[in-house]
Formats: C-alpha cells, structure tokens, sequence
C-alpha cells in the first residue's frame, strides 16, 4: 500500500459544535423540541451525509452557512498524522468548501498532506467516482494500492470499493446511525475512533 486517503469532517475534524449550532438554529425557527428534532436527524443519518440539513428542509428551517470557525481537530488527529507522515503518502478527499488548504494550515497539519482533493476546488463531489478518480489520477496511484478513511458508508466507503481501494470505515459523529445492510457496503476494516488507526496502519506489513 502507497496512499492513505481521508475524509475530513466527522473524520479527522471534530464537527460536533458545528452540528450543535446548526441543530439549535433550527428547533428555534421550526418551534419545535429539540429532542423531536433530533430523532429526525437521526433517521435521516441512515441515509443522508447532509441529515441537520435533511433534517431542518423537512421541518421548513432554511440552515445558514456552515460555520467553519467552530471546527477543531480531535484529539488523536495530529498525533495519528505524525505517525504515518513518511511511511505512507497521505492525501484528502473531502467534500469541502473553499480554502480546505488554509483550514488544514491553520490547524498546523497542511504540512502533513502530499495531496488535497476538495469538492469545492475540484469541482465534483463525494460519492461521485469523479473525486475519488482524480485523486488517483493526481498521485499516479493505482487504487489497489490506497486506503480510503471515512466516516460515511455511501460517500466513502462504497464508491471507494467500487474503485478497488482497501477501506475503513471510522464511526464517528452521525456514521453512528448507519447500518451495513449488503456486502457492498462493507469495508475492509471498522473502527470506532481515529485513534484506533494508529494501530491499524502500525501493522503494515499486514494490510
């Protein structure tokens, strides 16, 4: 294996407060509990990567803009990419908006990525085997050879299959809800935290 390649948010981003904003903003404007609301955001999570905003249409709640400024890193992130720097080419394939370059300088972790494939800059977006192909094509990697890291089982992990990458699935933030109900959704490996890949991609001999 050549290329690991990860998702951003609810991945290596802890988008938590993002979430929480945007859920308050719209119980308040839908004048509903924030309890109803969130049993609808749950739901939609099995099916949708976009559920508070599935969630917030149903209820007729226009969302504002994402906040980016209440993004942060988890824990484990900087440390998992300090870890892998230098073993293995590391890229990002991240359905994003503009400037996902300066994000990750910001965090101190740009330094980290031979590779940033955003959806905004590139034009295409997760799950369209588009974004994952001109990754490939930018690291002159053959997709047997790559690793795709993603929080959501149809932006990530199936079309990453479906293209031949190996695949693991981190279930964080909404992934939680999902469920593998066919083989096809199935990834090579499953983990419950970022901080478990450092012991996954430790055995490289074995992946």
């Amino acid at each position: 294996m050549e290329w690991i390649f990860f998702d951003l948010g609810s991945t290596l981003v802890d988008e938590s407060d993002v979430y929480k904003s945007r859920c308050e903003y719209a119980v308040s404007h839908a004048g509903i509990e924030y309890d109803e609301f969130m049993k609808k955001v749950q739901d939609e999570a099995k099916i949708s990567a976009t559920p508070i905003r599935t969630a917030a249409k149903f209820y007729g709640v226009v969302l504002p803009e994402w906040d980016n400024s209440l993004e942060k890193l988890y824990d484990g992130t900087r440390s998992l990419l300090e870890s892998l720097h230098g073993k293995y080419k590391l890229g990002i394939i991240a359905n994003q908006s503009l400037g996902t370059q300066q994000r990750l300088d910001s965090w101190g972790i740009g330094k980290y990525f031979d590779l940033v494939i955003a959806s905004a800059e590139a034009g295409v977006a997760k799950p369209d085997l588009k974004i994952f192909n001109m990754a490939l094509d930018k690291a002159k990697c053959n997709p047997t050879h790559a690793f795709m890291v993603g929080d959501r089982l149809d932006n990530d992990i199936i079309p990453a299959k479906k293209l031949g990458m190996k695949t693991v699935w981190v279930r964080q933030g909404f992934a939680i809800y999902q469920n593998i109900d066919d083989e096809s959704k199935r990834p090579n490996y499953i983990v419950d935290s970022i901080d478990e890949l450092v012991d996954l991609f430790g055995k490289k001999a074995d992946l």
